[in-house]
């Protein structure tokens, strides 16, 4: 009895010394992008390029004032296929932080058995029924940090997770603008060969009449021709980003979606917040952030390998057979035990894996650092494309302008006979030409907008 009641006092006290296992935390958010980007101290207040100032919102779709696209919007995150495969992904690595968290207490199994034994004529029964547990003390923080790497891997996976949302729809976004881009071409193209078959029919009363030449009728027609194969090459493009579209909404690629060719008005301009505070908002830097505490633990679980381990063990329950009936012997028994581990790291493989984990680590800072300087010169660039292309979309839509005042006086001076057909058919090229590159820009701005709500890491959503 005495020695029974020591050895539950040793126990109890192993078990309070379990309880004051703390793991190790991981890593700051300072000390990540201080180890990880030595020019923080570079890092300006502001942008460089013309931002304008504030923090950065979220719910950027409404500001496009596009119901179509946020119907569109709903539609993917409900049945795209690639982000149900990371909704599934992230599903996974929870029930993986979960089975890590389940190392730290006790396994508990219960156990029955039943037995007949026959010898000649006489038979034996024998029946049990027992409750196994077994637990290993977490006595330096192993089986803690290995439920922590679990955790923060979980929480990277999570990150991930939100920066795939944001990802695709500034992609769908951007495939629905290009798919009005398409839409507009191709009625520029169908306008463009309306005019050219216009001119044909007129130039050739005019060479019934004396006053074209047969020439002039050649030349309209090989710039129908070019025209008509400008309209084919602007259908087959509207239909390839049509289908391009329709797999991101999870439908078939059947090019059926209706489109308009008519572009929203470009949405304000967007608060940019500072540049240090994208280190924080940016949901793939903080999954990278994540990946550094990851490592970090899974450090600690390598070298609590190479410590001892204990495991405590019981069982107790009941049995019966005619043997024990016979002798009188109780039938129920209880057992307690401990097993005692000491690895001896012969051979370096334990030490090995804590190196191969501290290099991990290091890996997985310098990938952090990679990210954050790629989201840098992402929001730069938009900023400074977002600049050049307001200029460009200026001086092109003067441009139009421009060509549709010269095209008027031309056909005004072609009907008096100022000057010659094909000094129109130029301009009236000039001035389709100077309206289709009008467009192209119009959705470039859109779409760079687009790439700027991204890169600043504010969601799509409220």
């Amino acid at each position: 009895m005495l020695h029974k009641a020591r050895r539950l006092l040793v126990i109890a006290l192993v078990l309070s010394l379990v309880g004051c296992v703390v793991p190790l935390k991981g890593p700051s958010h300072e000390e990540v992008v201080k180890q990880a980007l030595p020019i923080t101290a570079e890092i300006g207040l502001q942008w460089n390029k013309e931002d304008s100032e504030g923090p950065v919102k979220n719910g950027w779709l409404a500001t496009f004032k596009d119901e179509t696209l946020e119907q569109l919007v709903d539609e993917v995150l409900q049945n795209n296929p690639e982000l149900a495969v990371a909704q599934a992904n992230l599903q996974s690595a929870a029930s993986i932080a979960n089975q890590a968290g389940a190392r730290l207490l006790p396994d508990v199994n219960v156990a029955a058995a039943a037995q007949s034994t026959t010898r000649g004529s006489k038979t034996s029964t024998g029946t049990g029924v027992s409750l196994n547990v077994q637990w290993e003390l977490d006595l330096w923080g192993k089986l803690s940090a290995s439920s922590s790497a679990a955790k923060e891997a979980y929480r990277a996976s999570e990150a991930n997770f939100e920066f795939t949302r944001q990802s695709l729809v500034a992609q769908t976004a951007k495939a629905w603008y290009l798919a009005i881009e398409a839409k507009t071409q191709e009625h520029l193209a169908e306008h463009a060969v309306k005019i050219y078959q216009n001119f044909l029919y007129i130039v050739r009363v005019q060479v019934e009449v004396g006053t074209a030449q047969q020439q002039d009728i050649y030349l309209v027609k090989a710039d129908l021709a070019k025209a008509k194969d400008r309209q084919h090459k602007a259908s087959a493009s509207l239909e390839q980003k049509v289908r391009n579209l329709e797999i991101l909404l999870g439908r078939y690629p059947s090019a059926e979606l209706e489109v308009p060719r008519v572009f929203i008005e470009m949405p304000q301009s967007v608060p940019t917040g500072l540049p240090v505070e994208l280190l924080e908002r940016r949901p793939d830097l903080r999954a990278a952030e994540r990946q550094v505490a990851a490592a970090f633990q899974r450090i600690q679980v390598a070298k609590a390998a190479k410590l001892p381990s204990i495991t405590l063990t019981g069982s107790g329950g009941r049995s019966s057979n005619e043997l024990i009936d016979l002798i009188g012997v109780s039938k129920g028994f209880f057992s307690l035990g401990s097993n005692f581990l000491a690895p001896f790291d012969i051979g370096g493989e334990l030490q090995t894996q804590v190196e191969i984990e501290t290099t991990q680590q290091k890996a997985a800072l310098a990938t952090y650092g990679s990210i954050a300087l790629r989201a840098f010169n992402e929001v730069e660039s938009a900023l400074g494309n977002e600049a050049s292309l307001k200029e460009r979309e200026a001086l092109l839509a003067s441009a139009v302008k421009y060509s549709r005042s010269a095209l008027r006086v031309s056909n005004t001076q072609y009907k008096i006979g100022q000057v010659d057909l094909f000094s129109v058919l130029q301009m009236q090229a000039r001035s389709i030409d100077a309206k289709m590159s009008l467009i192209g820009i119009m959705n470039a701005r859109l779409a760079q907008r687009i790439d700027l709500h991204l890169a600043l890491g504010g969601s799509f959503s409220e």
